[in-house]
């Protein structure tokens, strides 16, 4: 274990082995950091923070400060971090709003300089959020998920697994799983089609995908029709388009297209 002598770490700070802390990194109480962490200058991780092992937190990063949620009055709350994510410079993630609930993010992500990930968020695992994407409260970001930079998350919205999210675009409905969206609000554009293929998804799943895409968003079929459509046509079904058929009729249920608006 290396501890800068200017670090400020509290006594009851629980490191794991190997752990190296930089120069005036600040580790408050009630916290955790996993084995063979790296923690640079000037990062902090406030209370009631736990950080899984091999995590690289850069300069400046914030991890578990105070929600930005005028409901939030100092009741416990937590933030949860995996294993093997790299928090590049001045990220900032906070905890949860509301007694005992937790921010959390799995494993193996890469957020970006100056990326936001707000209170009460659950982030999947080897998810990329690229420069200056912010993500408001209360979102689900999916597993394999891929955000372009300035990109900004509206509070509530889900983005579906294996998705990608263009750079600049405002996200005001949730994103469906292993589609493109872009724009400022944001449309479907396609399939992502790189990324099924980097995730090896077959060929005939693709196609199917594919198809379900054009009767979804390119068809005079409204939603629920195009839904019933598919399950019928379809006489093998692959877990993916069941997944992104669910998906899309989750959000119907719930307000102004975002599922966990009920």
């Amino acid at each position: 274990m290396a501890i800068h002598a200017t670090a400020v770490v509290d006594p009851s700070a629980a490191l794991g082995t190997d752990v190296e802390i930089g120069a005036y990194v600040v580790i408050e109480a009630n916290t955790q950091v996993g084995d063979n962490c790296h923690l640079e200058a000037f990062s902090a991780v406030r209370q009631f923070t736990t950080l899984g092992a091999r995590c690289h937190v850069h300069s400046g990063v914030i991890l578990g400060g105070d929600p930005q949620d005028l409901k939030f009055h100092q009741e416990r709350s937590y933030l949860r971090i995996g294993a093997d994510n790299e928090l590049r410079e001045y990220v900032t993630i906070h905890r949860a709003s509301g007694e005992e609930n937790a921010t959390t993010l799995g494993d193996g992500n890469l957020l970006m300089a100056y990326s936001h990930i707000g209170h009460n968020c659950t982030m999947g695992s080897h998810t990329l959020l690229a420069n200056s994407v912010a993500v408001a409260g209360h979102c689900v970001i999916e597993d394999y998920v891929n955000i372009g930079g300035l990109a900004a998350i509206h509070q509530f919205v889900t983005v579906g697994t294996m998705s990608m999210v263009g750079g600049l675009s405002r996200i005001v409905r949730d994103v469906p799983p292993y589609t493109i969206v872009e724009g400022s609000p944001a449309r479907p554009r396609g399939i992502n089609v790189r990324g099924l293929q980097r995730h090896k998804i077959s060929e005939e799943t693709r196609d199917q995908l594919r198809r379900a895409y054009r009767l979804l968003f390119r068809s005079d079929y409204n939603v629920t029709a195009a839904i019933a459509k598919l399950r019928a046509d379809e006489a093998t079904p692959s877990p993916e388009l069941l997944r992104l058929l669910d998906f899309m009729r989750e959000i119907d249920l719930g307000s102004r297209g975002r599922q966990l608006n009920r």
